[in-house]
């Protein structure tokens, strides 16, 4: 399950929000309307990971739509776990140059 601690609309109005789930990385960040939300692997913050790299899906910014968000999350990590775990496993090789 992915854990979404202190995560609220309010909280997404003043920042992005990020976290991580065995090897799925993720971001979230709104406008006005609109609540966008990245997934990516493992190691590399949001800003250095090539876009290429990244996956966007966009949902409404009310708290339907966050939940929405939140599921969406939840299935894209579920299709993919061996994906995603084998990411978290080869992180440190990525650090250290192995």
């Amino acid at each position: 399950m992915i854990s979404a601690i202190g995560l609220c609309i309010k909280s997404l109005k003043k920042e992005p929000y990020s976290g991580s789930c065995h090897g799925m990385r993720f971001f979230l960040s709104a406008d006005k309307e609109t609540l966008h939300v990245w997934i990516y692997p493992e190691p590399w913050c949001f800003e250095q990971t090539p876009d290429e790299d990244k996956t966007q899906k966009d949902f409404p910014f009310t708290q339907e739509g966050l939940d929405e968000a939140l599921l969406w999350l939840e299935e894209m990590f579920d299709s993919r776990r061996s994906f995603w775990e084998q990411k978290e496993k080869d992180k440190m090789k990525i650090f250290l140059g192995s």
